[in-house]
């Protein structure tokens, strides 16, 4: 999957905005080119409750997430919020348990869903350039974590009646 198939798929999930930050997005510049695929059916989120639930990032974050090394041509990262539950059935040991894992882990590899570097302990997981062994579960886990996003919106802002 390419950045533009994922952020394709991704915004033609009902409710769904995928927003790739630039200058016009008002979002820091550091963030420029990465995408953030939020749920926001009524198009009024305000800014400072706008959660993704799935991000594209296409560059090291000196200083807080360099495990993945970006920076090498043609290499971004889908992050995705599974929750708890999902990400111990993907990876086989709880969010919690990430950071003990973590020396076993090649950051690096594509095409293979990992614990994210930074947000494991969140509940997010990550996929390096995701193709041909990884592409279905990736369109498969941001269908779910797009429901769980709906979900936690209707608990927290239900529709004015």
């Amino acid at each position: 999957m390419t950045e533009d198939e994922i952020i394709q798929f991704a915004a033609g999930l009902p409710g769904t905005v995928a927003v790739t930050a630039g200058e016009d997005t008002g979002a820091p510049e550091a963030a420029w080119g990465d995408t953030f695929i939020s749920y926001d059916p009524r198009g009024d989120a305000p800014a400072d409750r706008w959660q993704p639930f799935a991000t594209i990032v296409t560059k090291d974050y000196e200083g807080f997430d360099t495990a993945s090394d970006l920076n090498r041509p043609g290499v971004f990262r889908l992050n995705i919020a599974v929750g708890r539950k999902r990400f111990e059935e993907l990876l086989g040991h709880p969010p919690a348990a990430a950071a003990e894992h973590r020396a076993g882990i090649d950051f690096t590899v594509t095409d293979r869903f990992l614990p994210h570097p930074a947000y494991a302990v969140q509940g997010w997981v990550c996929v390096l350039n995701p193709g041909e062994a990884t592409a279905p579960l990736a369109r498969a886990l941001l269908e779910e974590a797009r429901d769980r996003a709906a979900e936690r919106f209707e608990r927290t802002r239900p529709n004015p009646a």
